[in-house]
C-alpha cells in the first residue's frame, strides 16, 4: 500500500459541519424537553389570561364611555369659549388701535399746524430701514405734486402708525387710503400692483358706505400675505372735504397661528366664521394661485350638504353657544362653539370623537386589575417550571460545556500551529512552514499558508530589484534635468535701455520648453522662444538637439530668416522620428530699436505699446521645424518705442487647466498683463506664473511653462 493511500480513504469533514453537527444535537434535544414542559404550563395561563382580559375590557368600556363623552364636551365647550374670548380681546384691540388712527387723523385734517413737508419713500426707493416709514403708492394717472397738502397731511400718520404697529403683534401693516387716490401703507413695502386702485378695494369701499368700522370678508391680500381680513374706519372731520379711510389688516395665517392656533389633540383644529356661515380662517385655508385683483370665495358653512353642519352653523351665526356631534363621511366629529360679540363671528372647535374616546382610563383600570389577577396567577405556574427547567438546564449545561471543551481543544490545535507560523512570518522568516494535517479546512488553510510564505518570498525579491531600478531611473532623471536646466541661459543679458529676463518650468523631470539669447553682432541680439511636440525624455533629447542647431545657425547671422530655413534643413537631417519643434525667433538691434522676427508656428508673442491696453500679436507665416526640408518664413520687422513691452510664451501658459477643465486662455493672459507693465520683467513673470499657478489650483501641471519678457526702457 502506498504512503498516499490512506490520505485518499480519510474522510474530510468541514470545520462548520463538525460545529454544526454537536450543537445541533444538543440544541434539538434541550428544545424539545423545554418545550414539551412550558406548552403544557402555558396552554393554562394562556387560556385563563385571555378571558379574564377580555371580561374586564367589555364592562370597562360599558362604564367609562358615557362618563368621556360628558366630559369631552365639556372640556370642548370650555376651549371654544376660552378661545371666543381671546379673539375678542384680539380683535377688540385691533378696532381700539383703529379707532386711535381715525381721532389721530381727524386731528392732522382739523390742526394744518402739525402738517410738515417731508421725504415720501416710493416702492422703487427703499429707506434705510423698512420699519421707520410708510410707502407712498398712487393709483394710475394720479400726481402727487398736484396734491401736495394732502400727501403731507397723510405722510404725519407715520406718527401713530409706528407705535401702534410695534404694540400690536397681530397687525401685518396700517395705512391710510384717500379719496384723491393716494396710499400711505406702513412698514415701508415693495411689491405693489401699479394697476391697483386703493379706492375700488372692499376695504376703503364698505368703510365708506357703512359710515364706521367694519370688518371685511378674506381676501387676496395685494401686498404678498396671502389671504387677509381687513378693519377699515372711515375719516370724518367738517374742516376739510377730504375723504380718508383708515385701515389695519390682519393675515389669516395670523388667526390660524397666534389667535385660534391652540392645538386640539392630534387632529382637532378650531376655525371662525363670520355672521354669513362664511369661513374665516381655518388650517390649511390659503389663497392657491389666486391674484390679488381675483374673488377669493371661502366656504360657506349654511349652503353644506350635511344637514347637522348647516344646523351648527346656523346656531354659531345666531351668536350661541353650544356644542354638537356631528357626522361627516371620516367618522364623527365634536364640535363646540362660542361666539366673538366684538366682530360678530363665531369659534368653532371641531374634534374627532374617536380621538376623544381614545383614552380611556377607567378602562385602563379595569384591565390593569385583571392583568395583575394574571400575573398572580402566571407567578404560581411560573415557580412550578422554574424548579423543572432549572433541573433540566444544569444538566445540559454540564454535558455542553464538556462536549465544548473537548471540540475547542481539537479545534484550537491547528490554529496554534498557524499562529506561531504567522508570528514567525512577521519575523522576517520566510522560510517557515506550519504542519496540520485535521483532514480539514484548518490543513486547506496551512498549505495556503506554506504557499503564501513561498510566494512572499519571491514578492520581496522582485520588490527589492524594482525598487533599486526605480531609484536608478530616478536619479539619472534628476541628472538629466540638471543638465537640462545648465543648457538654458542663467540670466539675460545687460542691454542698455532694454530690460530682459526668462523663465522655464517642466511640467515632468524634464520638457521640451526652451528659450535662449544669442549675440549676432554689434548691439543686436537672437531672442528665442521654442516648444518640442511631446513631453518627458524623448522631448528633451530632441530640444537639446534643436537648440543646438538653432543657435550654431543663428550665431553672427543678422538675417533671422535664412540662419532658421538653415537650422530647419539641418533638423530634418538629424531627425529620424515624428518630432517637431514650434519656435519663435526674432533679432533686437539695441542701436536702431527695432525687432526682426519669423515665426516657425510659435504661439505669437504680446506687443503692449506705451499707455496702450490693447495687445498686438507678433504674427508671421511659417510651419513648424523638422516636419519639411524646405519651407517659406515671412520677415517681419517691428519698431519697438519707450515703454513698449513684449510677452513671449508657450502654450504651457494659456492651456493651463484648473478642476473643471476650464484653460487659462488668452483673454485672461492679455487682461492681466497691461496690469504689470509697472514691473520690471523679472516681476512680469513672476506675476503671471504666479497667477497662472493659481487658476490651475490642486491641478497637475499639464505641459511646460516658458516665458520670456522684454521691455523697452
Amino acid at each position: 500500500m502506498s504512503e498516499s493511500e490512506p490520505e485518499r480513504r480519510r474522510i474530510r469533514i468541514p470545520v462548520r459541519t463538525k460545529f454544526l453537527l454537536a450543537f445541533l444535537g444538543l440544541s434539538t434535544a434541550a428544545l424539545l424537553l423545554a418545550g414539551s414542559l412550558a406548552f403544557t404550563q402555558m396552554d393554562d395561563v394562556g387560556r385563563y389570561a385571555l378571558d379574564r382580559s377580555t371580561d374586564l375590557g367589555a364592562r370597562a368600556m360599558n362604564d367609562s364611555t358615557a362618563a368621556l363623552e360628558r366630559n369631552a364636551e365639556e372640556s370642548l365647550l370650555r376651549l371654544a369659549q376660552d378661545q371666543a374670548y381671546i379673539s375678542n380681546i384680539v380683535f377688540e384691540q385691533v378696532s381700539g388701535d383703529l379707532e386711535v388712527m381715525e381721532r389721530y387723523a381727524t386731528t392732522i385734517q382739523e390742526n394744518p399746524s402739525m402738517i410738515r413737508p417731508r421725504h415720501f419713500y416710493l416702492q422703487d426707493e427703499e429707506p434705510a430701514d423698512r420699519r421707520s416709514t410708510s410707502v407712498l403708492f398712487l393709483s394710475p394717472g394720479i400726481d402727487a405734486g398736484l396734491l401736495s397738502e394732502e400727501r403731507n397731511a397723510a405722510g404725519m400718520m407715520d406718527d401713530i402708525f409706528i407705535p401702534i404697529s410695534a404694540t400690536n403683534r397681530h397687525l401685518a401693516n396700517v395705512y391710510v387710503g384717500t379719496g384723491s387716490g393716494m396710499a400711505m401703507i406702513y412698514p415701508w413695502t415693495t411689491g405693489l400692483d401699479a394697476t391697483c386702485d386703493p379706492r375700488l378695494r372692499s376695504w376703503f369701499v364698505q368703510a365708506n358706505g357703512a359710515g364706521g368700522a367694519v370688518w371685511s370678508e378674506p381676501y387676496v391680500d395685494l401686498i404678498g400675505h396671502g389671504l387677509m381680513v381687513t378693519c377699515s374706519r372711515p375719516v370724518y372731520t367738517s374742516e376739510r372735504d377730504w375723504v380718508w379711510v383708515v385701515g389695519a389688516d390682519v393675515t389669516i395665517e395670523t388667526i390660524n397661528q397666534q389667535i385660534i392656533g391652540t392645538q386640539v389633540g392630534d387632529r382637532g383644529y378650531a376655525m371662525l366664521i363670520d355672521a354669513h356661515g362664511n369661513v374665516i380662517s381655518r388650517p390649511g385655508l390659503t389663497s392657491g394661485d389666486l391674484r390679488w385683483d381675483e374673488s377669493f370665495v371661502t366656504e360657506n358653512l349654511l349652503v353644506s350638504e350635511n344637514p347637522d353642519l348647516v344646523a351648527v352653523a346656523g346656531k354659531m351665526t345666531a351668536g350661541e353657544i353650544g356644542v354638537a356631534r356631528v357626522g361627516f363621511d371620516d367618522g364623527e366629529r365634536f364640535i363646540a362653539y362660542a361666539p366673538v360679540r366684538s366682530v360678530n363671528w363665531s369659534v368653532g372647535v371641531v374634534m374627532p370623537v374617536d380621538e376623544v374616546l381614545a383614552p380611556i382610563e377607567e378602562t385602563r383600570a379595569s384591565i390593569f386589575q385583571a392583568s395583575e389577577d394574571t400575573i398572580q396567577h402566571i407567578s404560581g405556574q411560573q415557580e412550578t417550571m422554574k424548579a423543572v427547567f432549572t433541573g433540566t438546564f444544569l444538566g445540559l449545561l454540564a454535558v455542553v460545556a464538556l462536549l465544548t471543551l473537548v471540540v475547542t481543544r481539537h479545534i484550537t490545535r491547528p490554529i496554534e500551529e498557524l499562529q506561531r507560523g504567522s508570528e514567525a512570518i512577521g519575523r522576517g522568516d520566510l522560510d517557515h512552514r506550519v504542519e496540520v494535517a485535521t483532514g480539514d479546512e484548518f490543513e486547506d488553510l496551512a498549505c495556503s499558508f506554506n504557499k503564501m510564505a513561498a510566494d512572499l518570498k519571491g514578492h520581496v525579491e522582485d520588490l527589492r530589484r524594482t525598487t533599486a531600478e526605480k531609484e536608478r531611473i530616478a536619479k539619472e532623471l534628476e541628472i538629466a534635468k540638471e543638465i537640462q536646466q545648465s543648457i538654458l541661459p542663467e540670466s539675460a543679458p545687460v542691454l542698455p535701455g532694454f530690460d530682459l529676463a526668462g523663465f522655464n518650468l517642466p511640467a515632468r523631470e524634464v520638457g521640451g520648453d526652451f528659450f535662449d539669447y544669442i549675440p549676432v553682432g554689434e548691439g543686436c541680439w537672437g531672442v528665442e522662444i521654442a516648444d518640442v511636440s511631446g513631453k518627458g525624455v524623448p522631448a528633451a533629447l530632441f530640444m537639446a538637439l534643436s537648440r543646438t542647431l538653432v543657435r550654431a545657425s543663428a550665431s553672427e547671422n543678422p538675417d533671422p530668416a535664412r540662419s532658421i530655413l538653415e537650422a530647419n534643413r539641418y533638423i530634418c537631417m538629424d531627425s529620424k522620428t515624428c518630432m517637431f519643434v514650434t519656435l519663435f525667433y526674432g533679432i533686437l538691434d539695441t542701436l536702431k530699436g527695432t525687432f526682426t522676427y519669423v515665426n516657425a508656428g510659435h504661439n505669437p508673442p504680446i506687443l503692449f505699446r506705451e499707455g496702450s491696453s490693447i495687445a498686438e500679436l507678433l504674427q508671421g507665416k511659417g510651419i513648424a521645424l523638422g516636419i519639411f526640408d524646405d519651407i517659406e518664413l515671412e520677415l517681419v520687422e517691428l519698431r519697438l518705442n519707450p515703454g513698449d513691452t513684449v510677452v513671449f510664451y508657450t502654450d504651457g501658459v494659456t492651456e493651463a487647466t484648473n478642476e473643471r477643465d476650464e484653460e487659462y486662455g488668452m483673454e485672461r493672459l492679455t487682461t492681466l498683463i497691461p496690469k504689470l507693465v509697472d514691473l520690471g520683467a523679472r516681476e512680469m513673470i513672476e506675476a503671471i506664473v504666479e497667477d497662472v499657478t493659481a487658476h490651475a489650483g490642486s491641478q497637475p501641471q499639464f505641459d511646460d511653462i516658458t516665458l520670456v519678457v522684454l521691455k523697452v526702457g
